[in-house]
């Protein structure tokens, strides 16, 4: 008996350390969803494939580590994989339909640090990889919420853009992931090189910052905007928050 007690205590203890996430796709039409788990950041990651087929108004749930700490999800968007590496118009990765890498701009990303310092989650909304679809991370805890909900493709300015084969416009770049100044090592527009630090890369020197920062207040603009104008979203890790990430809404 002593045995089974010390099993039901585990399986408690790793029920209350998980976290509950729910992925919804709201948009009009099929999205990608996929998940990407920092190797330097360590072992733990969602009990989810790192890529799938999300049908318009579908939404899959899944448990997180409650030490995930440095994860994203974002929708991929005009996939086609019916070679092994497979290819889509926004967010593409290497692996194909299971991601093992980052995503490619242009990319809206709903990334997460929980429980960082053991007191508090970080969720936040990027637009620094530029914009494919809106994004919103609520939860379930009442804290603040991040997120991008304009569709910024419409308005997406033309040195910005990326059009489909039909000269649709289906993602909207950042100016460092346009690469507009021609030195990504070395870009205010990036804040890598002589301008890689908060002191030295103002929002003012980040091209077209107003335009995402202006229509998506609640979301990263650029890499130092939560030293300007953007607040650091949080929320207590004693909360144990569950997260629904929702595309389009």
């Amino acid at each position: 008996m002593k045995g089974f007690s010390v099993l039901v205590s585990l399986v408690a203890v790793s029920l209350v350390s998980a976290r509950t996430f729910t992925v919804k796709n709201s948009c009009s039409y099929t999205v990608w969803p996929a998940i990407f788990t920092d190797p330097a950041a360590g072992s733990a990651t969602p009990n989810q494939p790192t890529g799938w087929v999300a049908p318009a108004g579908s939404s899959v749930s899944f448990q997180v580590p409650d030490n995930w700490t440095s994860g994203r999800i974002w929708a991929r968007t005009g996939c086609n994989f019916s070679s092994n590496a497979g290819s889509c118009a926004t967010g593409g990765c290497t692996g194909g339909l299971l991601c093992t890498g980052a995503p490619a701009p242009p990319v809206s990303v709903a990334e997460f640090a929980l429980s960082s310092g053991g007191r508090t989650d970080f969720p936040d909304v990027s637009l620094i990889q530029g914009f494919n679809v809106p994004i919103t991370i609520s939860n379930t805890a009442g804290c603040n919420v991040p997120a991008c909900k304009v569709d910024l493709n419409p308005t997406c300015p033309s040195m910005l853009k990326v059009v489909d084969s039909t000269g649709k416009t289906v993602g909207c770049n950042s100016a460092c992931s346009a690469n507009l100044d021609g030195n990504p090592a070395n870009s205010p527009n990036c804040c890598t090189g002589n301008f890689g630090l908060p002191s030295t890369c103002p929002s003012s020197g980040v091209a077209f910052y107003s335009f995402f920062k202006n229509a998506c207040p609640n979301a990263y603009a650029f890499t130092y905007d939560e030293s300007g104008s953007t607040p650091i979203l949080t929320c207590s890790s004693s909360l144990h928050a569950d997260y629904t990430v929702t595309f389009c809404a």
